[in-house]
């Protein structure tokens, strides 16, 4: 007999699945983990010349050695075609298959393994557990045209569910996995060839719960920051204590540029840009969550009640008033005015110039080399952007990868879901413009991290304009010394894991799924469960066990069990129905959805 051991630090009561045992806990459904964006590894299986002797080896995930031994052809291979969103010619990367495909990122960084180890400490194996891998640059519906990922999950679902005696299986999506598998729901029962066709009744008869943990289902500001300027809060950071080492030429190359140029390839992030406009993520001058700051917790709070831990929040929340509304702003000053004092100068159909750069640049093209000083002029004039403004933004600054985008992702808000347009794969992946299958007996979950600051809007300015260069800057300068304002390095946060806030994961269980509604026809229960962030006391903790972080809540103890006990037969309400820390509640009655 094998042991299977994985080390992590922090304070040790009984691990989850240990504690099931005791209680005489074994396994009866059959579980599916979806990974998110970047967490899968990625090997290659055919490359160009420059990557000789790097067949089957991980080019994503492991040491990623390859990053500094061969950078430019890193880059290459990573990149996908700029025209299609597929394999570029001659190369073919692929995702590694099996449970190590996302145990860990990197050597000690865990992704899934102690879920994992605990699924086993059940009594769980292959037979009855499935990392659901998939290439997760793609576009949701270009795994199934490349390689037919969607019809090997919707098979190996199946299998598991007869094997295991017909119990039902118990999905696990992470991230952007959450998105993905939501995709996957509608395209099994949409009939062929757009979908599996499995029929009206396949997700009620193989499926008893999804349990969505850390899911943007209605999008993230930081992928709207990562398309926009290659950067995000941690780049805006770097950028301040150590000024002009993103721009320069790390491993020789053009680091930020080469970042934006690979990674706007990638189709799977504009899964991720924040979707249903105004309505949802606020106005000019309203949000949903306004008057909310969040808290940065430095150290454990294990003897806190539920009940003081609320009024700590509620406490924060009695701070000035940022505009939320407003997820980009250029300057400072632009983001705290009132709108009807901002003068703004609309950026669409703007005569966009001509950059000579775009001669020059072509191995760091960004497409901003293509819109020339009139337009990247035009863009700073409008001041102020809402989710209503994003998608024509990245239009005009991204044309080419949002022509890719706009044919496989839609982020707006439906008004009649029976209009026969949503029924095209491109809106499968968003809740607001799909409903969830008639399976009244199934159960989704939205659990979540909180307690972090979460990135949700912007401070930009422009740069100085150079060879090669982004034109678009978060303002690392813009920030307040008050611990208790959020706005720090450029960056407005709320409350959330660090990466998703609490509004886009909780939401549509909160509220947009909650009993029968449009969106869920047949009134699917739903349960929201929020983990309150508890750093390790000191370093030598590690991640530690009671993590909310976006990844590291993967380790939490206490949503490890609660997964467990749905796995091993409970219900949501074995397990305590909702637990909630924010005011996602509230936030969610602030939008005015018709349900």
């Amino acid at each position: 007999m094998v042991a299977i051991v994985v080390f992590i630090t922090g304070p040790l009561p009984d691990p989850p699945g240990l504690k099931c045992v005791k209680e005489g806990l074994g396994p009866k459904h059959p579980v599916v983990f979806v990974p998110g964006i970047v967490t899968g590894g990625l090997e290659l299986w055919e490359g160009h010349e420059c990557a000789d002797g790097l067949f089957r080896k991980r080019l994503w995930g492991g040491t990623f050695g390859e990053v500094y031994k061969r950078p430019s052809c890193w880059l290459q291979h990573m990149s996908l075609d700029n025209e299609t969103g597929l394999d570029p010619s001659g190369i073919k990367v692929r995702p590694v298959s099996g449970l190590v495909a996302a145990d860990y990122f990197a050597p000690g960084y865990f992704v899934w393994a102690v879920l994992i180890a605990n699924f086993a400490r059940v009594g769980y194996e292959e037979k009855n557990m499935y990392m659901a891998a998939y290439d997760w640059r793609l576009s949701f519906q270009n795994t199934e045209v490349r390689d037919r990922t969607l019809s090997r999950l919707k098979r190996n679902i199946e299998m598991m569910v007869e094997i295991n005696g017909g119990e039902k299986a118990v999905i696990i999506p992470h991230s952007m996995g959450v998105l993905y598998f939501l995709h996957f729901m509608k395209w099994v029962e949409a009939p062929a060839p757009m979908g599996g066709g499995g029929g009206s009744d396949w997700c009620a008869k193989h499926i008893k719960s999804v349990m969505n943990i850390g899911g943007p289902l209605l999008g993230a500001p930081k992928a709207l920051a990562g398309l926009f300027s290659a950067e995000a809060k941690d780049i805006a950071f770097v950028r301040g204590i150590a000024p002009g080492v993103l721009d320069s030429d790390v491993f020789h190359i053009q680091t930020l540029q080469h970042i934006m140029r690979m990674s706007r390839t990638w189709d799977s992030t504009m899964s991720m840009i924040p979707k249903g406009g105004e309505t949802i993520w606020g106005g000019l001058d309203w949000s949903p969550e306004e008057g909310y700051i969040p808290k940065n917790k430095t150290q454990g709070n294990n003897d806190t009640s539920l009940s003081t831990q609320n009024e700590s929040y509620s406490k924060g929340s009695q701070a000035k008033n940022p505009n939320y509304g407003r997820l980009i702003s250029f300057g400072r000053d632009v983001a705290e005015t009132h709108s009807s004092q901002i003068e703004r100068v609309d950026f669409r159909g703007a005569i966009k110039g001509n950059n000579h750069a775009n001669k020059t640049c072509r191995d760091v093209w960004t497409e901003y080399h293509d819109i020339g000083l009139g337009g990247i002029k035009a863009i700073a004039d409008y001041k102020a952007y809402t989710a209503g403004d994003l998608v024509d933004l990245l239009e005009f600054v991204a044309p080419k990868m949002m022509v890719r985008g706009s044919v496989h992702y839609s982020h707006g808000l439906a008004d009649d879901l029976d209009d026969p347009k949503y029924q095209h794969y491109k809106y499968w992946s968003n809740a607001l413009e799909t409903k969830l299958p008639i399976a009244p007996d199934m159960e989704i979950y939205s659990m979540y991290g909180v307690g972090i600051p979460t990135e949700r809007a912007y401070v930009y300015k422009l740069t100085p304009q150079t060879e090669c260069y982004i034109p678009f800057q978060i303002d690392n300068t813009a920030g307040d010394t008050n611990p208790h304002v959020c706005l720090k390095d450029g960056v407005y946060t709320v409350d959330g894991d660090e990466t998703v806030p609490a509004l886009s994961a909780g939401f549509m269980c909160a509220k947009g799924w909650r009993g029968k509604t449009r969106f869920n026809p047949s009134g699917i229960k739903t349960y929201v469960r929020e983990y309150d962030h508890n750093p390790p006391s000191n370093l030598l903790e590690g991640r530690g066990t009671e993590s909310g972080a976006h990844v590291d809540i993967l380790g939490n103890f206490q949503l490890i069990e609660d997964v467990l006990r749905v796995a091993t037969g409970a219900s949501g309400e074995d397990i305590g129905s909702d637990r909630v820390y924010t005011d996602i509640f509230k936030w969610s009655e602030k939008i005015n959805l018709k349900l």
